[in-house]
């Protein structure tokens, strides 16, 4: 009888981590829907961030886009990173987004350069959670997906248009955007003391 009942909490344990895992496939994320570019154009100052493995901005982080002549976003971050351990300076990159389904434009592909040889150049999903355009913005993109459809390696940024933060409404829609993207808990926050 009791190994019956051990087999049943077994089974049932395997259910619930299975649900869990499940909800946290990055395909099935929501986005910001029918995201409007021209109207995320303009300056954003991180305010939290998960990083992604290996080398990142670490503070100061800031990104100015635009729309370029051909209706391409761009973007222009600054930041700073320590490199070797020791070095701290800041850095420049610069990106270019393309959207791979028109349906899904709040999903974009970017590809960026650092603007140093020292700087990494790649390829990232650049997903915009959510965003209300005027106050606040949170990104996501996801470097290495498991066999599961969970993230491996990947990053979240949220971002404010005052580098100062945002007012404590807003704290409620970070938080659940955060729960939804499987990522409570692994925010930090990031300085802004105009060091770029």
């Amino acid at each position: 009888m009791g190994s019956s009942k051990l087999g049943l909490l077994l089974v049932y344990l395997a259910c619930v981590e299975r649900s869990l895992s499940s909800s946290c496939v990055v395909d099935s994320f929501t986005v910001k829907q029918d995201f409007d570019a021209k109207r995320y154009v303009g300056k954003w100052y991180a305010l939290q961030k998960k990083d992604p493995e290996g080398l990142f901005l670490q503070d100061n982080i800031s990104a100015e886009y635009s729309i370029d002549d051909d209706g391409t976003m761009v973007a222009h971050t600054k930041g700073r990173v320590t490199l070797f351990g020791i070095w701290v300076v800041c850095a420049n990159m610069a990106a270019q987004y393309s959207v791979p389904d028109p349906a899904h434009p709040g999903k974009m592909y970017m590809t960026f350069q650092g603007l140093a040889t020292y700087l990494s150049n790649g390829e990232d999903d650049y997903w915009v959670i959510d965003t209300d355009y005027d106050n606040y913005a949170i990104t996501y993109a996801c470097r290495i997906m498991k066999l599961d459809g969970t993230c491996k390696d990947g990053y979240a940024l949220v971002y404010s248009r005052n580098p100062r933060g945002l007012p404590p409404s807003f704290q409620h829609i970070i938080r659940q955007k955060q729960e939804e993207m499987c990522l409570t808990g692994e925010f930090k926050p990031v300085l802004q003391s105009d060091a770029c």
